[in-house]
């Protein structure tokens, strides 16, 4: 074999290996790529949250107002009812007697009355010819109104007794959605001495949310001479426990008049349109109550901050690619997924959105622009 081959093809895989292993270092060497996203300012409402309940627009108890067992329940537990429609029934019997003998009462004393008036008339006609005293005349007359009066009185009792009898029949004072009954049929209920209770009718078609504002908030809301007919004050967004089939904002339509000495807070309530019936009574709920605006708000993706025992930090990038950490005064979430920079970030910074765990202060980087 000749000696001056082995010796270029030796040098040539030498500098192919020495040229291989030189791109490799440079190539690990390259500062990885990071995705970034510049702070921006918008014009921002400033909100502050709150918790809160729901309350029904109308809410009514259905009671038994007459004694009496209890016979029938119309209705299904939770099923939306009517206004006047019948719920439950008592047992009618007494108070059927009752409107009878009232208005046997009622018959007898209006013969009564027909036989004194016809007897005062025939007095009077025989006065004229002196053919009665005027005692008898005044004593028929007394007759007279006695029986009218009696009358009266059988009327009265005849109507009380007939309002007992409709009492009998429990009907939906409103509409709406009816709870389950609180007595079972076969109980006996006194209703004569005090309305009993048998369920709970709620009109949800609208809701009212209440919550607590501290007087200071309540100032730094009116600054300006803001009132809750102010536009801030319209479409207040709602937030619950869990996440809804439907989103919901308020209108706050009602400021309590003084604040409570021992909270030092005062009320507010925003009315609620309830889509499908999915509100309920009672239910907890945040309010985000608007406070002010911000019309030069700084703004970052809220995922891109994060925390340690100091407190809230960015990862930035400089001019020269080189990460920096950045300590910050985070504020309000902003559309979800935004939040306000108070401090600690000027517009046009780029930060780094992702790989937080990973990147490290100091270290070069490849910044790739992201919305």
């Amino acid at each position: 074999m000749n000696l001056n081959f082995i010796i270029t093809t030796g040098f040539i895989a030498i500098s192919l290996f020495a040229a291989c292993h030189k791109d490799k270092k440079t190539t690990e060497s390259d500062p990885r790529p990071v995705d970034v996203a510049e702070a921006y300012t918008d014009s921002v409402v400033l909100y502050s949250t709150y918790p809160g309940y729901l309350t029904a627009e109308y809410y009514a108890e259905v009671v038994g107002l007459v004694n009496g067992t209890l016979r029938t329940m119309n209705y299904q537990s939770g099923q939306h009812v009517t206004k006047g429609q019948t719920l439950f029934t008592i047992d009618p019997t007494l108070y059927q007697d009752a409107v009878l003998r009232a208005e046997a009462t009622l018959k007898s004393n209006e013969s009564n009355l027909q036989y004194a008036k016809s007897h005062y008339e025939a007095v009077m006609k025989a006065l004229e010819d002196n053919a009665v005293s005027k005692m008898e005349v005044l004593q028929a007359e007394s007759d007279y109104q006695q029986a009218q009066a009696s009358v009266n009185d059988s009327k009265a009792a005849l109507h009380t007794a007939q309002v007992n009898l409709g009492y009998c029949t429990v009907t939906a004072p409103i509409s709406g959605y009816i709870s389950s009954n609180t007595l079972s049929i076969g109980n006996y209920i006194t209703g004569g001495d005090a309305p009993v209770k048998l369920a709970e009718i709620y009109d949800n078609t609208h809701l009212t949310a209440n919550f607590e504002v501290e007087e200071a908030q309540y100032e730094r809301m009116t600054a300006g001479h803001k009132t809750i007919d102010d536009k801030l004050y319209k479409d207040v967004p709602l937030s619950f426990n869990q996440p809804l089939r439907n989103s919901y904002k308020a209108d706050l339509n009602y400021v309590a008049p003084s604040v409570d000495r021992s909270t030092g807070t005062l009320i507010l309530q925003g009315k609620i349109t309830n889509v499908d019936n999915e509100l309920k009574e009672g239910m907890y709920v945040t309010i985000s109550l608007p406070y002010g605006d911000n019309p030069k708000a700084v703004l970052v993706k809220d995922a891109s901050i994060a925390t340690d025992q100091i407190g809230k930090y960015m990862y930035l990038v400089n001019d020269s690619n080189i990460v920096v950490k950045r300590r910050i005064d985070a504020g309000e979430i902003y559309q979800d997924s935004l939040r306000v920079i108070n401090s600690g970030i000027q517009p046009g910074d780029k930060y780094i959105t992702k790989a937080l765990l990973t990147v490290r202060a100091g270290e070069p980087v490849k910044p790739v622009l992201t919305k």
